[in-house]
């Protein structure tokens, strides 16, 4: 059996994290000296608010072609974020395209230019700008919270805060003073502060809704002096072993004015899920940027996608309860590996469900699911529940007798290999992400036609499927024609 790179890597990580702490305890220092040292080296007691902008590389964490392939390469033409530390805020912005063809995220397909995106955080608060709008982003929290305070002059406001301790290592042959704490219910960090007293490399773990630990390295080198602080002109960054940034500075702004706030609807925001019925028994579950469909069987339900976290998951299969009640969730399909696909997997296993995924997916959930949370417990660490994961290669059928449900493998796909649809020939109902998101109402055509959409209906074409409408994992219920309209093609 094949197990996913990604996840031996992780394991890897972790076991280094483990017999680091069973090895011979390391002298201990005075962390107060140590904080004191690098504070004044870097220049951090005077830094209320940092800007940088930055070019370079990176990969999209989560969205690999295959689930045992490296994460699909990006190329930055800009890229900037500016912490607030007063403020416990942080806003990134940046503007990146593909550098190779295959894999997932919402970048536009090779050549056909960049993704541009402002991320923010504030306190327990992540949201997205879309135009001058601000839209929760929850599934985001951990991750932007913690490259807030593992960021060269944060993890030191971040350790003397959580009250770290110290103690001598060595790493590749260099002594290091190394800072060790936690954020509570956020992420565990060692930060390895060199001889002149500047931060060389920050170890974390974070929770991670699908591999339930994250491990990251984030590498600070070329320090060069920027107005009263110390800031590296190089940041590296890897996650599960794997790089994901690797930035040159170009800019650096100390206490440079920002003014980061969440309004009320972010606040505010909690995680919706309402349901419509397109076909007696066939439910499709929307109120979010992700969409699941519930299929009523005669003594349980099979659930057609569970993702982002483990919020919007238990949304879903309250949803669930409330429109099937006394019927379990039997089978979680899988459309595919992605993370944000496959973000509430955890959260339907921790339920008892049996996950179904492509069959090439099945050894990276296998070992994903055992992974553990131990720094905020999600549902499935909760449950003490082991995970059952099953596979398609080709087709499968679901049945009670009366009802069926085919699953088929989108072939030929550059958004993902291990890619699967379900379809529900008496109510002629195709269920898919990503292939094919509709537009808004009435949207003109795409000058080009999107290869996606294509590929989608030559794997249509090809199984004789008699499709009516699509229940899209993303964005509305349509009819069949409106992807052939989209795709330029007739039907």
């Amino acid at each position: 059996m094949k197990v996913s790179r990604h996840t031996l890597l992780a394991f890897a990580t972790a076991s280094a994290f483990i017999l680091a702490s069973c090895a011979s305890t390391p002298p201990p220092l005075d962390a107060n000296a140590v904080m004191s040292k690098a504070s004044a080296a870097m220049g951090a007691g005077g830094v209320q608010s940092l800007r940088f902008a930055a070019t370079g590389t990176g990969t999209t964490y989560g969205q690999a072609f295959k689930p045992d392939t490296q994460w699909p390469r990006l190329s930055y033409s800009s890229f900037s974020r500016h912490y607030d530390f007063a403020n416990s805020a942080m806003r990134e912005e940046f503007a990146r395209g593909r550098a190779e063809p295959t894999g997932g995220g919402g970048i536009p397909l090779m050549g056909e230019g960049e993704q541009r995106a402002i991320f923010v955080v504030q306190g327990d608060l992540a949201w997205n700008m879309v135009g001058p709008a601000q839209v929760a982003a929850p599934v985001a929290t951990d991750a932007r919270i913690h490259d807030l305070w593992t960021s060269p002059h944060g993890v030191l406001k971040a350790a003397a805060k959580n009250k770290a301790s110290a103690f001598e290592a060595t790493d590749n042959g260099q002594k290091y003073s190394v800072l060790s704490f936690s954020e509570p219910g956020r992420f565990n960090a060692k930060a390895f502060i060199n001889a002149q007293g500047l931060v060389e490399k920050v170890e974390s773990r974070l929770p991670h809704p699908v591999m339930g630990e994250s491990a990251v390295v984030t590498m600070y080198s070329d320090y060069r002096q920027q107005g009263s602080a110390q800031f590296p002109m190089r940041i590296r960054q890897t996650q599960e072993g794997v790089n994901v940034l690797d930035m040159q500075v170009s800019e650096v702004q100390v206490n440079a004015p920002v003014t980061i706030a969440a309004t009320d609807l972010v606040r505010g925001f909690a995680e919706r899920a309402t349901s419509e019925q397109a076909a007696p028994g066939v439910w499709f579950i929307a109120g979010g940027s992700h969409n699941s469909v519930a299929i009523e069987m005669k003594d349980h339900v099979v659930l057609v996608e569970s993702p982002l976290y483990d919020g919007r998951a238990a949304a879903v299969m309250a949803e669930v309860k409330r429109i099937a009640p006394g019927k379990p969730i039997r089978f979680l399909v899988n459309s595919h590996h992605h993370f944000d696909h496959s973000g509430g997997v955890r959260a339907a296993a921790s339920e008892g469900a049996t996950i179904i995924s492509s069959a090439a997916g099945v050894p990276f959930f296998q070992q994903a699911l055992n992974n553990a949370n131990t720094i905020r417990p999600d549902m499935l660490s909760k449950s003490g529940k082991r995970a059952s994961v099953e596979g398609v290669s080709g087709k499968r059928v679901l049945t009670d007798g009366s009802r069926q449900v085919e699953l088929h493998l989108i072939t030929d796909s550059i958004h993902a290999d291990g890619f699967v649809m379900a379809y529900l020939p008496q109510e002629r109902l195709l269920i898919q992400a990503d292939a094919y998101t509709p537009s808004a109402p009435n949207a003109a055509p795409p000058a080009k036609p999107n290869a996606n959409h294509l590929n989608l209906i030559d794997n249509i074409e090809k199984l004789g499927m008699k499709v009516d409408r699509i229940l899209p994992l993303h964005a509305r219920i349509v009819p069949l024609s409106e992807l052939y309209t989209t795709a330029g093609k007739k039907l």
